[in-house]
């Protein structure tokens, strides 16, 4: 138990009705969660208004209620504090009751449409390989050191955030590398937390289905370095005309990256093929087993994170030269028929092109490319021509099929697909809406050194359809496939 007044420090209190002194068991922003003693916030959301849920979290014995407008039926004994945001103090309050744990460890964040899942693992792998405690809150899996978990959002709710944190600071963890999506800084996740460093990837066409404009996407983004502290870092890819952008407001030390243009750490990619990359980093060589210019910048990122966290530039390249890739990100492998299989997460127009234009600088063109390809349901609608465009105009051979078609019918989806496919490329083109079945397809229309890419889903396990999950996993799919087809 711990009392209300310490776990509302730092929060800007507009209002409060009863005593702040009570002791509490836990807090929630879900009503179902409330147990007798709890404090129970009440958050406006995208889909439901907590304020509707005052009185259920008072049934079940809630204790206190933050909220932002107070009701207008008090009950007694219960304490109401009104604060102008419930979000961020949430996120604050979080913070407060597992004993700001972020204080207690170099935390990253990393943020960006592309490339963060990637950074943030590599990162943690990396670290774990130089002998320290890791902990890592990604897309693909939260790690605690040695424990892994599944996780649900890029970026998890404030409090899960800050239980992890706790966890990590049990184990003895020193650094933790974190995903920072554009919804958790909306949504003040990330809020009250102590980051030693954040890091820019880049920004393209998505999530334009809740932020409306790429200004407020950008702007959202920004925000996170806006908010970092002067004894922290901000490590921007200044080959993205946005970099300089999340530095212009920041008090963290700024440090930049690039291929292309003169920056602080600097990289030029010396050989580009199928079995890895050698780059030369800043006045040094290295090579590293993944693969294509979007990893180039992924490493030059891990680099300088590496060097400005203070380990030896040697022991840096030497460990880079021992990652290994992530899963679901440009994750091949090549049949007995000697026909090559890629998975990737590519679910955004550039993205995807990244990935297409990696597979076609590094082919013989001798050989076919067959893409498949899909949008998720529910999401961003104006990325789906687009992807049609981009997969139509670099592949040599495209499936269109179902992602993760959600609530939407997925014939609609991929006929939003074909809309951008142009005229010349019709012939390549063929839609398929059972995604295994489009995946069969590929493998038998694949001969010996054609490459097959399947993109969008990557690491996922599972397809969403009608609010239902069912398992699938694109990996084993094709691995399966392929295997039939030596039969």
């Amino acid at each position: 138990m711990i009392a209300l007044k310490d776990i509302l420090y730092r929060v800007n209190l507009n209002a409060v009705v009863g005593n702040t002194g009570v002791e509490v068991r836990a807090i929630d922003f879900n009503s179902k969660n409330i147990k007798p003693n709890d404090v129970f916030v009440a958050i406006k959301g995208s889909v439901a208004d907590g304020h509707k849920y005052i009185d259920v979290a008072i049934s079940q014995g809630a204790k206190a209620i933050v909220c932002e407008i107070l009701p207008n039926n008090l009950v007694e004994n219960i304490t109401y504090v009104e604060v102008d945001d419930s979000s961020k103090a949430l996120a604050i309050m979080a913070s407060n009751f597992y004993g700001e744990p972020s204080a207690n460890l170099k935390l990253i964040g990393v943020t960006g449409t592309n490339g963060k899942t990637t950074v943030a693992t590599l990162l943690c792998q990396l670290f774990k390989n130089a002998g320290f405690k890791v902990g890592l809150l990604s897309t693909v899996k939260i790690l605690v050191d040695n424990k892994q978990y599944k996780t649900t959002h890029t970026t998890p709710d404030s409090i899960t955030i800050n239980k992890y944190l706790k966890e990590m600071n049990d184990a003895g963890v020193e650094f933790c590398f974190m995903e920072v999506s554009s919804h958790g800084i909306h949504q003040n996740r990330t809020e009250g937390l102590h980051f030693e460093g954040g890091i820019f990837t880049n920004l393209t066409h998505d999530h334009l289905d809740y932020h409306k404009t790429f200004a407020e996407y950008r702007d959202v983004k920004k925000s996170f370095f806006d908010k970092l502290s002067p004894k922290a870092f901000a490590l921007v890819n200044i080959d993205d005309k946005n970099g300089l952008v999340m530095l212009q407001n920041t008090k963290a030390r700024k440090y930049t990256y690039a291929l292309k243009s003169y920056a602080d750490y600097k990289a030029q990619i010396l050989e580009n093929q199928l079995g890895g990359l050698l780059l030369k980093v800043n006045e040094s060589e290295v090579w590293t087993k993944l693969i294509g210019n979007f990893n180039a910048y992924n490493i030059l990122a891990i680099y300088a994170t590496a060097d400005l966290l203070g380990l030896e530039k040697v022991e840096i390249l030497r460990l880079i030269s021992d990652l290994e890739s992530v899963s679901g990100r440009f994750q091949y492998f090549i049949s007995d028929e000697k026909i090559t299989a890629i998975v990737d997460y590519a679910h955004t127009p550039d993205a995807l092109k990244n990935v297409l234009e990696t597979i076609n600088s590094i082919r013989t063109k001798n050989e076919e490319l067959i893409t498949v390809v899909g949008c998720g349901g529910d999401r961003d609608k104006t990325k789906r021509p687009v992807m049609g465009q981009i997969a139509s105009a670099l592949s040599t051979k495209v499936i269109f099929t179902s992602d993760n078609p959600r609530s939407e019918v997925p014939e609609d989806i991929i006929k939003d697909i074909e809309k951008g496919v142009e005229p010349q490329n019709f012939k390549k083109t063929l839609s398929i809406t059972d995604r295994s079945q489009a995946i069969k397809t590929a493998c038998q229309m694949a001969q010996a050194n054609d490459i097959i890419l399947i993109a969008g889903k990557g690491h996922e396990t599972y397809q969403e359809i009608k609010g239902e999950r069912f398992d699938f996993d694109d990996y084993k799919t094709v691995q399966e496939f392929l295997k039939q087809l030596q039969k």
